[in-house]
């Protein structure tokens, strides 16, 4: 039984993997409950994330909903280098869903030179085998995920268990144990033949999605619908965040309302823990932008905690995008243009 709708197109199984995140997510945590290996919080002074695309997305979760919490900063890098500040006191996580993403490696090689203490997340791959030469510690994924991704739970959980025994992130676990309680509530929703996620994609039409969120759970959530948007349906999608955007992007509104209207539509996620003042912000971009976009959309958080809350909208972005997919006839699961940059990179 297959949980993509009757005659829609999806031959890597990309519906059901993403059926099943609710689960994806309790069982990374019970896989991370006892890691070995792991330095005490008083030997850490700063966390570094290096991961790129699906992988990457974990260290914007963390930083969204640990960041504010811990007593160290931490720092997502996208990119070959890592900061030049890593050394003996850094805890260091490199995240490649295949283990053989080469920015990663080689900004986790640099890294575990400078002494950091490294935590791997990875399937396989040259960055696994380096991991146990560098006797990181290493967390491995689990089989039947077939892109970075569908694997959002099994990357992004096990980094905040990781803090969470380190002594940098208390209560990890339990925020977890609601976030799944959230999922498998929302997917209760999403399944059904009538749903909002549905319904966001035939209102979304061929136009192309603006994402705007709120502070930095915002960001993070409207960071990952726009990467799933640009996967499954294989869209262009743009995204800003609240405030930022009004004190710059929302200037650009301002001429060009007659072809704007037929090309973009925007979206605005909401969750409980914004500021006050953006609140109000989001009031006014809708005043400002409503002539200026075919239609403005809400999606609003729910679940208890601010992990509850952030994965709650990615998952509700992950069911708008492979609605988005089908309706178009559009495969969710390959992207060649990827693999071909890939090849090209490797000659």
């Amino acid at each position: 039984m297959t949980a993509a709708p009757e005659g829609v197109l999806d031959t890597t199984g990309m519906w059901d993997v993403t059926a099943g995140f609710p689960e994806q997510v309790e069982r990374a945590a019970q896989a991370s409950d006892s890691l070995i290996g792991l330095p005490s919080h008083d030997e850490i002074e700063h966390v570094v994330v290096l991961g790129m695309g699906g992988s990457g997305i974990a260290g914007d979760i963390m930083t969204a909903v640990a960041g504010p919490f811990m007593p160290v900063p931490v720092v997502v890098t996208k990119g070959y280098e890592p900061p030049s500040f890593v050394g003996p006191t850094t805890l260091c996580f490199a995240l490649s869903f295949s283990g053989n993403t080469e920015e990663t490696i080689e900004a986790a090689q640099t890294a575990a030179l400078s002494g950091a203490r490294m935590v791997v997340i990875a399937k396989g791959g040259e960055l696994a085998r380096l991991a146990q030469s560098w006797d990181a510690t290493l967390i491995g994924l689990p089989d039947g995920i077939p892109y970075p991704r569908a694997a959002l739970g099994a990357m992004a959980i096990p980094t905040l268990l990781v803090l969470e025994q380190t002594g940098l992130f208390p209560g990890a676990g339990g925020w977890v144990d609601l976030a799944v309680e959230q999922l498998k509530v929302r997917r209760d929703e999403l399944f059904k033949e009538k749903n909002g996620a549905r319904e966001l994609a035939r209102q979304i039409g061929r136009t192309m999605p603006i994402i705007y969120g709120g502070g930095g759970l915002g960001a993070a959530a409207a960071l990952r619908w726009k990467n799933e948007v640009n996967e499954n349906p294989k869209v262009p999608a743009f995204i800003h965040t609240v405030p930022e955007l009004t004190h710059n992007e929302i200037a650009g509104w301002g001429q060009h309302g007659d072809v704007t209207r037929q090309v973009f539509s925007l979206v605005l996620l909401r969750h409980d823990h914004e500021h006050p003042q953006v609140m109000r912000r989001f009031d006014l971009i809708r005043q400002w932008t409503a002539e200026a976009v075919n239609r403005i959309d809400e999606v609003r958080a729910e679940g208890d905690g601010p992990l509850a809350q952030v994965l709650d909208l990615m998952f509700y972005g992950s069911m708008v995008s492979l609605h988005m997919a089908a309706q178009e006839g559009v495969d969710p699961g390959p992207i060649t243009v990827l693999e071909e940059i890939k090849a090209a990179l490797a000659n």
